[in-house]
């Protein structure tokens, strides 16, 4: 059974850093799977890094990052059984509760995420958020100073995926595609804010659809909009799109989307953080589902 059975990546659960992890101290990183489904187990991994100042093994702990992985036969492609476990401490029942809160509302927020908005108050919000972006479109001489169109911060790289970045079934590992994402959330945040940022947050990514050996990969960043009511702490958010191109064929196709949120450095010089506005109705949408995921 082992044999024909891979692991797949289905998705890594928002990752908050929880205390500054500084280069010349050793980490360490522990992993237990908290939760088995039919098909599919959750594994949570810790990044701990000690500190002088404290004994409270709390105050290590720098990072958690729960991993969703679903089974699936090697031959047929369907999904596959896989072993259970059984919680015992009350610490495991504890994870094994958490994590199981986590699966529903991730089937929740997929079936949220087929509904279209098409009722009166949503349809203010867009309304709200686009009436900025038609002033920079037909009046741009009267358009906000302190404000920027989502279109205006993009940046976009792009990559062939090589031999040296699969795992063991042959697919580009779901962290290399992390990696990239990141370092290209990191340099629009860089470019946009003026000063280096600070990495605060990934949010909930999902595996959408698996990146193979000679694909090419296309990444589009763009600031898609900043909380600025912390003059001290001001939040850019930005998403990162990853699409698996195929030119012979005309076509593109998402793998990946992730959110990422930064700020700038406390005391860093010309850190005037502008708002951002949607020009399109699909922007607008965007926007709305991101503040919306990030009220949840």
């Amino acid at each position: 059974m082992a044999e024909s059975l891979l692991l797949v990546t289905a998705s890594v659960d928002k990752m908050v850093i929880k205390k500054p992890i500084v280069v010349d101290s050793d980490l360490k990183i522990a992993g237990a799977v908290t939760w088995v489904g039919r098909s599919s187990l959750e594994i949570q991994l810790e990044v701990l890094q000690s500190t002088e100042e404290s004994s409270d093994p709390q105050d290590s702990q720098a990072l958690i990052a729960n991993f969703t992985f679903v089974a699936r036969d090697s031959k047929t492609g369907k999904s596959a059984t896989i072993n259970q476990i059984t919680p015992e401490t009350e610490k495991e029942k504890l994870l094994w509760k958490e994590a199981d809160e986590r699966n529903r509302l991730r089937k929740e927020r997929r079936l949220q995420q087929k509904k279209e908005i098409d009722n009166e108050k949503e349809a203010e919000r867009l309304n709200a958020l686009l009436a900025e972006g038609r002033v920079f479109i037909d009046m741009p001489a009267l358009a906000d100073r302190d404000s920027i169109l989502i279109q205006d911060t993009c940046t976009q790289n792009s990559l062939v995926c090589m031999p040296q970045q699969r795992n063991t079934h042959g697919r580009i590992f779901g962290g290399f595609l992390m990696r990239r994402a990141f370092e290209l959330a990191f340099a629009t945040a860089y470019a946009f804010g003026g000063s280096a940022p600070l990495f605060l947050e990934v949010d909930h990514v999902d595996f959408l659809k698996p990146v193979d050996v000679g694909n090419f990969l296309r990444f589009k960043s763009c600031v898609l909009f900043t909380e600025l009511e912390n003059p001290e702490k001001p939040l850019i958010n930005i998403e990162v799109v990853a699409h698996v191109t195929r030119p012979e064929l005309r076509t593109a196709e998402v793998s990946n989307k992730f959110y990422f949120t930064f700020t700038t450095m406390s005391g860093a010089a010309n850190t005037k953080i502008r708002s951002v506005v949607p020009a399109t109705e699909e922007e607008a949408r965007r926007v709305i589902e991101r503040i919306d995921a990030e009220k949840c």
